[in-house]
């Protein structure tokens, strides 16, 4: 179970040795006996302030990074305040993500051990309506889902408000960044107004602000101070990124590092399985997870994570948020994110709960600002490292294949071949090192054990050789953006799809407003119900933005896109001055571009299978 109270030993947080014990909070005897089934006895500081006010019914608004334990925070006391008698929703909890709401869900259900007829339903896209629909009618007091999803099941009438007691807001920040926020205030306002709010958010935005203002009653406001945004148990380096592949240092790496289960983040769906196939090729138990895994199958493969039957997840950042495997000893940011909150949240994969770890971060030329705004987030310095050398690959490869020829002495089925060396050594006089050599070599299948040594990845060459002093040179000037002129109005066939027709439209936002290719995606695939695959070029300006979608879509749906808002703007989403469709031979029985829309649950049909987006870092679904 993650973000429990063990969380107290992460550096998140400045914890003091002295402090108040579960049992000084107030809790009721059913919470403290699961927390000391579960060993735990001192609570983490964001638990110690926000326990006593939430029990008492007071709105809380809580500021402080991912991995301090505010699950825990928020669950024990709202869990006392619970009524389990009564067989109707009175607790809403929102999270950004679909595998944050299934551990927060869990960990709720975990607390509620000792607290009979208590019942959690976990809502999120992904699943289909039914399950969730029997789940909730089928008396839970906890509703524990994404904004998108809750939403549906709002507009449906199979979720009701109206005996709601409190509502949670679980990583709002994250739920800003991902375009759910206009989302969380129309849920909230549907609401009851006597209600209890908790509000925790690693950032405090203008955004963030206005709903705590909208929304909650004079609430008691914790914030939870800290050293580095990052837990001080997790050694963090970076790798320039230079002549060697990025697949061939991610395996040198790997290799050389003494790693338990590793987490590799990339940006898109399809270097999810472009890498995991790699690393399958090179004999590492590795698979993707991605948004377009169902979500069954995402289960499974983090279960195999758990087990040791799988050692390697390669995913996007839909996994970033809500998974933690306690086998997970290494994080490698393979590609950099885009910004210094995911990186956070990345390696918060890794050295949680007091657990030691490491992250490393793959580095272009080009990204060493976004390394440098990394550093000066998390107030950490991040150490440059060499790529291992075929030298330091070899020598590993050497021990591993003398362990591996060690343990194999005994095995039953290796006795069998006993008489046929003894024949070998006796009838052909054969010396044993030699047979043994050959043998070894036969078993590597043509596949070479060792890496060529000549083969050494080449150094780019480099603006400075010395990194200590690198915060101390001037700022680079960045690259002109493009100005109004260099737009054009004709759309691009998307990669995948290019029999559908595109038209380009233009939008009333750009970089001064703070908007980011995922900002777009997640904003048109959630209102549109529009597969991301089907969301094209995008291309971002000072004061407007680009973006190709599928020609003929609803009136009704481009009504709503105009009125959407990304980072708080409203899109006034038109059709780019000149802008035709791009025309394309529709397949057969298939009428030309159209409104792409997958189709929900039982509602009929069948979602399309997702693929690599048009363009653009495809984020998750407002539901995912």
């Amino acid at each position: 179970m993650s973000d429990t109270p063990k969380t107290t030993e992460t550096a998140t947080e400045v914890a003091e040795e002295q402090g108040p014990m579960f049992s000084d909070l107030g809790l009721p005897e059913n919470l403290l006996r699961v927390l000391d089934d579960m060993g735990y006895k001192k609570p983490s500081p964001i638990q110690a302030q926000a326990i006593p006010p939430l029990l008492e019914g007071k709105d809380v608004l809580g500021l402080a990074q991912t991995g301090t334990g505010k699950t825990a925070a928020f669950a024990l006391p709202i869990l006392a305040r619970t009524d389990a008698a009564s067989r109707t929703p009175q607790v809403l909890v929102l999270a950004p993500t679909r595998e944050l709401a299934m551990q927060v869900a869990k960990a709720c259900e975990d607390y509620a051990k000792y607290t009979p007829g208590m019942k959690v339903a976990a809502v999120y896209g992904g699943q289909d309506y039914g399950t969730q629909i029997r789940a909730i009618r089928g008396g839970a007091q906890w509703i524990v889902g994404t904004p998108g999803r809750i939403m549906d099941h709002l507009k449906k009438g199979s979720l009701s408000l109206t005996d709601i007691k409190a509502v949670i807001l679980d990583e709002a920040d994250e739920m800003l960044r991902m375009g759910f926020i206009d989302d969380v205030d129309w849920i909230l306002g549907h609401a009851p107004k006597e209600r209890q709010v908790a509000l925790f958010s690693a950032t405090m935005p203008k955004q963030i602000k206005h709903i705590a203002s909208t929304h909650l009653n004079n609430p008691i406001e914790i914030k939870i101070e800290s050293k580095t945004a990052t837990a001080s148990t997790i050694e963090q380096r970076y790798w320039f990124v230079g002549g060697a592949h990025k697949n061939d240092a991610l395996l040198r790496i790997t290799e050389v590092e003494d790693c338990d289960a590793t987490m590799v983040f990339v940006r898109t769906k399809q270097a999810t399985e472009e890498v995991a196939d790699f690393m399958k090729a090179n004999g590492v138990k590795c698979e993707a997870l991605n948004g377009d895994i169902p979500q069954a199958q995402r289960e499974r493969v983090v279960d195999k994570l758990k087990k040791g039957t799988l050692d390697m997840i390669v995913a996007t950042d839909v996994a970033a948020r809500g998974l933690d495997v306690e086998r997970i000893s290494h994080v490698i940011n393979y590609d950099i994110p885009f910004d210094a909150e995911s990186y956070v949240h990345r390696i918060g994969r890794t050295g949680r709960a007091g657990r030691s770890g490491k992250a490393i971060m793959f580095v272009r030329g080009r990204e060493r600002r976004m390394l440098s705004t990394i550093e000066r987030t998390t107030r950490q310095r991040i150490e440059e490292m060499p790529l291992p050398t075929a030298k330091d690959v070899n020598a590993v490869r050497r021990e591993r294949f003398k362990a591996t020829v060690e343990g194999t002495i005994g095995n039953p089925q290796a006795v069998m071949f006993k008489e046929m060396i003894n024949e070998l050594v006796t009838d052909k006089e054969l010396d044993v090192v030699e047979i043994a050599s050959a043998l070894a070599h036969l078993a590597q299948n043509g596949i070479p054990l060792f890496l060529n040594e000549n083969e050494r990845a080449r150094q780019p060459q480099r603006e400075r050789t010395e990194r200590e002093d690198r915060g101390d040179r001037p700022q680079r000037e960045r690259a002109p953006r493009k100005s109004p002129g260099d737009v054009s109005t004709k759309a691009m066939p998307l990669k995948d799809s290019p029999d559908v027709d595109m038209v380009r439209f233009r939008m009333e936002v750009g970089y001064q407003d703070g908007v980011k290719p995922g900002n777009i995606v997640g904003a048109i695939a959630n209102e549109a119900d529009l597969e991301s695959k089907f969301i094209g070029h995008i291309e971002i300006f000072d004061d407007f933005s680009m973006v190709d979608l599928p020609d003929g879509m609803p009136e009704t749906v481009m009504s709503k896109l105009k009125a959407t808002r990304i980072c708080g703007q409203p899109l006034h989403l038109q059709v780019a001055d000149g802008a035709k469709p791009v025309n394309r031979k529709p397949p057969s029985g298939r009428p030309a571009g159209g409104n792409r829309r997958p189709r929900h649950g039982n509602e009929g049909g069948d979602r399309r299978p997702g693929g690599r987006s048009g363009g653009g870092d495809r984020r998750p679904r407002r539901d995912s």
